[in-house]
């Protein structure tokens, strides 16, 4: 009886012991990170029988999720990619905008400034690193595991789009600098520009589109020269600089060529300057996407012959949305316009004036975000509370104006039961969070041309997140996700620990059983 029990039990346990236990399940060679710059989710379905290429395989090989929506505010480029691969919001990041006033040394910041690195490579007066980041990427739990073996590569036109994502131990971060024509760095990473990226730099690609045209929406500046690098953010000629920078990334620092996981972070920014320009609905934005399409297909081809795609996980997603121009809005009968500018900062200053006194009230203007003169309220001995009660109250009865939070509001964690009032506390850090925070109703812009973003609404909300790969089960996943759920879901084919502020989850309904 006992013989027989044991015979059961030992080919039981051969049975499992051939099967990998988890943490010894094969990891994917590269994780290739593709930001969309201001690609709205409804860009794949309003073009989707445009695409044949990179899109198209994404669409059909990939998990899809059609409701992932971000979950803080502003909607902007810095906060976007810093969630990217920490699956944190501004509220553990620290990252709460493009840009804000710190109150430590009474200046605007940018959200990747470093007054103690220097640009590599280009013109540029202002270094740039992840310092100002308060949490970890899944780079850096990557090279943290593995005693930096693992090699992270961040690359876009935009210096916080190509450092966020990439965190504080990657190998390098890249962007274009249109000053120089350059792609460039920072002494952050390393004290002189790797050789390969010198070498790429002097052959001058950026000068090749010289006279170029987008048909049949623009032709590009001749001779090269800072008009032309200028010019070309805005065209999908610049999509393709990073392109081709990110196929030289790949062969020079030899990614996913080893037995220790790499990161290649990459973000095309050119749709989102060419959106803010004519709106989400005008043909040059359904050509470009196109485009898009096409060169994701390039870049899937390359990173096949070089790494092999059975070895590679492809993640793709957007930073944020955009919302109609407001002519067009108001052509089609629906809620929206134009705002004059300077009214949020005219009402404040006037109640503020009124019932305080003169004195500069605010030390950092802006249609949504204001910093009071902490040291102007300390001397007229009142309470911050109290300024920031008053200045609300004037800013409500701002035509258009959808809600108003005060600081004290938010530290309090106070917020209306709703989406937009979780995004807004979600959007709020302590230390670097503004004193009024001021939302309008949807559609209303304060931009005097073209179109913007930054709500808290679905237009600005909704993003693709695309997952692709062998590890992932294809097609279409209709429940509510964050894109806060990518850095885990990412750390978790990579065995690593989740990033230090993320909020999301892993999304293991996409998980092939291995």
């Amino acid at each position: 009886m006992y013989s027989r029990s044991l015979f059961f039990l030992l080919a039981s346990w051969s049975v499992f012991a051939a099967q990998p236990p988890a943490t010894e399940r094969e990891k994917p060679k590269l994780v290739l990170a593709i930001a969309v710059d201001q690609f709205r989710f409804d860009y794949l379905t309003r073009f989707r029988k445009d695409y044949h290429a990179g899109l198209d395989r994404l669409l059909r090989q990939g998990a899809v999720f059609t409701q992932a929506e971000f979950i803080h505010f502003p909607t902007v480029t810095a906060i976007g990619h810093s969630t990217f691969l920490t699956g944190a919001t501004p509220a553990m990041s620290g990252i709460v905008g493009n840009d804000w006033f710190d109150r430590a040394t009474g200046r605007v910041v940018t959200s990747v400034s470093d007054p103690n690195a220097k640009v590599l490579g280009g013109s540029g007066d202002g270094g740039a690193s992840p310092r100002r980041l308060l949490v970890s990427t899944v780079g850096d739990e990557l090279k943290m595991a593995n005693g930096g073996k693992s090699k992270v590569i961040g690359i876009s036109l935009k210096d916080r789009a190509a450092i966020l994502p990439s965190g504080h131990m990657a190998n390098g971060a890249y962007w274009f600098d249109n000053k120089s024509g350059n792609f460039v760095s920072s002494t952050f990473y390393f004290n002189d520009l790797p050789d390969w990226v010198v070498e790429f730099n002097r052959e001058r690609p950026a000068d090749r589109y010289a006279g170029a045209e987008w048909q049949p929406f623009k032709r590009m500046p001749n001779p090269p020269g800072e008009k032309l690098w200028g010019a070309l953010v805005a065209s999908p000629f610049s999509n393709e600089l990073v392109e081709a920078f990110a196929e030289r990334a790949l062969v020079k620092e030899q990614l996913g060529r080893d037995d220790y996981p790499d990161i290649l972070a990459v973000s095309f920014s050119a749709n989102d300057y060419v959106g803010h320009s004519v709106g989400p609905d005008a043909p040059e934005v359904r050509d470009i996407s196109i485009r898009t399409d096409q060169l994701l297909d390039k870049l899937f081809n390359f990173v096949d012959a070089q790494v092999g795609m059975a070895n590679v996980l492809v993640v793709l997603t957007g930073d944020h949305g955009i919302a109609p121009l407001p002519e067009l809005s108001i052509q089609r009968k629906m809620p929206g316009g134009r705002l004059p500018r300077g009214q949020i900062e005219q009402a404040v200053r006037k109640a503020l004036t009124e019932k305080y006194g003169e004195g500069e009230w605010i030390v950092r203007p802006s249609e949504h975000s204001l910093y009071f003169n902490s040291e102007l309220i300390r001397q007229k001995k009142l309470s911050e509370a109290e300024v920031q009660r008053t200045a609300a109250e004037a800013v409500r009865g701002v035509p258009r104006v959808f809600r108003v939070y005060t600081r004290e509001d938010l530290a309090r964690g106070y917020q209306m039961a709703d989406p937009v009032g979780r995004r807004v506390v979600n959007g709020f850090n302590a230390a670097r969070g503004a004193d009024l925070i001021v939302l309008y109703e949807p559609y209303w812009l304060m931009e005097s041309h073209g179109s913007s973003h930054g709500t808290a609404f679905h237009y600005d909300v909704h993003v693709p997140v695309i997952f692709m790969g062998k590890w992932i089960r294809p097609g279409l996943y209709h429940e509510r996700i964050a894109p806060n759920d990518i850095a885990p879901t990412v750390a978790a084919l990579l065995q690593v620990d989740t990033p230090s502020g993320s909020v999301g989850r892993v999304l293991a309904e996409i998980f092939e059983r291995q």
